[in-house]
């Protein structure tokens, strides 16, 4: 799967406790939850116009940076995410909790 390969604007939808984008009208997300000084990483869900176009990447990238920013540790339980993780460990001293599915 490439990464980056479509100009993104993400943005942290805290109402909805979401990061989003959009992507040829639909919208694009990863869903989060904060507990204590963790950020949980839930799901992620790409329409299929977005899909294997690296989006699920861009939003799991933001997220870390996300909890990189704020200083949480990052509780996974989203594949995508996972999958994330694997082909970039530097991301790896964020992780608190990396839940098998």
């Amino acid at each position: 799967m490439e990464e980056n390969k479509m100009e993104l604007v993400i943005t942290d939808n805290s109402s909805q406790s979401r990061f989003e984008t959009e992507i040829n009208g639909e919208l694009a997300y990863l869903e989060y939850r904060h507990h204590n000084d963790n950020i949980v990483l839930v799901h992620t869900f790409v329409p299929e116009s977005g899909r294997n176009h690296g989006v699920g990447f861009a939003l799991a990238k933001f997220a870390l940076e996300y909890a990189k920013d704020h200083k949480l540790k990052v509780i996974v339980y989203c594949p995508t995410v996972k999958k994330f993780l694997e082909l970039h460990p530097e991301y790896e001293k964020l992780i608190e909790i990396r839940y098998h599915r």
